[in-house]
């Protein structure tokens, strides 16, 4: 059981920062048991980095389905850059759901460890 700091994002997300000390029962010089206990809580007024990609993305996708509805809406002759278009919406859809279910493993394995 040793100490770390720890940041917490507005997201709700945290990341370990640095080693604060060690505990008493670690027998072996230099060296942490492996047991992360939080010493300090630092709060972010940020969102993590991944929460961060997450809402790019969606934003990028909510653009690209507007334009996509515009050029519908307006009959336009376009219809090579209508199907790229909606490939890349389903890219960025396929995208978004990898990334949430990074961050869902991340939240399961709390300090690298599963439990």
């Amino acid at each position: 059981m040793c100490f770390y700091n720890q940041k917490k994002f507005a997201c709700g997300d945290f990341s370990w920062t640095g080693f604060a000390h060690r505990c008493n029962y670690e027998y072996r010089t230099g060296e942490t048991c492996g047991m992360k206990l939080v010493n300090m809580t630092e709060h972010d007024s940020v969102i993590c980095r991944l929460c961060e990609k997450i809402e790019t993305k969606r934003r990028r996708r909510s653009a690209e389905i507007e334009r996509l509805t515009r050029w519908e809406r307006e009959g336009a002759n376009l219809v090579a850059s209508m199907d790229k278009s909606k490939r890349l919406i389903g890219d960025l859809g396929k995208e978004i759901i990898q990334l949430e279910r990074e961050r869902e493993e991340k939240q399961k394995h709390i300090g690298g460890r599963k439990f």
